[in-house]
């Protein structure tokens, strides 16, 4: 499983969730551009000394990084299935959109799998970095059976 991050412009938001891949077993990718250089404090702080523990991967743009075989699974308000009622797989590649804006209509339009998290009205969105970890261990829990034999080997 993979958590993937679509032109994302806070950099405590990538470094909390590049933290949570390293802690996790679960690869970060980051759909560049970013709003943010990566040598920001903020995004050092926030990844602590996990940023040399995760595997994080960055793609120059949209156009190349769609080119992967893994389905995407977006992470988006205007979706139309509560997360915890999609059926993940192991292998899912999970999206979310940038803190702004979420994904631009044609990026949107390109991801058959799309999740939300349902919220009360008049709310915008939750944080970045909650979102992903939400979906994300429901996803875990889903597949743990994939999963488990990873961690439990990384932790004996």
């Amino acid at each position: 499983m993979r958590l993937a991050l679509y032109q994302p412009e806070i950099p405590q938001n990538v470094g909390t969730l590049i933290r949570l891949g390293a802690c996790l077993g679960v690869s970060i990718d980051v759909i560049e551009p970013t709003g943010f250089l990566w040598s920001d404090k903020h995004l050092k702080r926030s990844g602590l000394d996990y940023m040399c523990m995760a595997n994080v991967e960055r793609a120059l743009s949209w156009e190349i990084y769609q080119q992967r075989q893994q389905r995407i699974i977006l992470i988006d308000t205007k979706a139309e299935i509560i997360f915890w009622d999609f059926e993940f797989k192991a292998d899912d590649v999970l999206m979310l959109g940038k803190e702004s804006s979420g994904v631009p209509d044609d990026v949107f339009g390109s991801i058959q799998n799309r999740v939300k998290i349902p919220m009360l009205p008049n709310r915008r969105s939750l944080n970045m970095a909650v979102a992903g970890a939400m979906v994300l261990t429901e996803a875990l829990r889903q597949t743990r059976h994939e999963h488990s034999s990873y961690l439990c080997e990384t932790l004996t």
